[in-house]
């Protein structure tokens, strides 16, 4: 099942959550995202029966190892996008704001000139 932005940044989020907190709960993605609670549940469920996401019953979530490199390639997206716009002279938010609405639809092409232009560079 192919996943929509929205599945996306839910993976993405959960995945920057779990490396600053030892647990995540449905109310820290919410909270993280500025969605509501009806939100956050409804998208995790489709997540659940994707099998991008588990949860225990603390009502802890995890990343499936699916769920894990999908949230993977769009944080490594992200991070190098904001890295490129930011050395064009964009200043930090604006930078990644703009690189996570396009981390979701540039192609992986795209995207790997995109690293070897910053490795050939040395700003990796």
């Amino acid at each position: 099942m192919a996943l929509h932005e929205s599945g996306e940044m839910y993976l993405e989020t959960i995945y920057v959550l779990s490396k600053e907190r030892p647990a995540v709960r449905a109310i820290d993605v919410g909270e993280h995202m500025g969605f509501s609670k009806p939100s956050v549940s409804r998208a995790l469920s489709l997540l659940k029966e994707s099998g991008h996401v588990t949860v225990d019953a603390n009502g802890h979530l995890s990343l499936t190892k699916t769920g894990t490199a999908v949230a993977e390639k769009i944080f490594e997206r992200h991070t190098i996008l904001t890295r490129i716009i930011m050395a064009l002279g964009v200043d930090e938010e604006t930078a990644s704001n703009d690189a996570c609405k396009m981390e979701h639809v540039i192609s992986d092409r795209t995207f790997e000139a995109f690293k070897k232009h910053l490795a050939e560079k040395g700003t990796e």
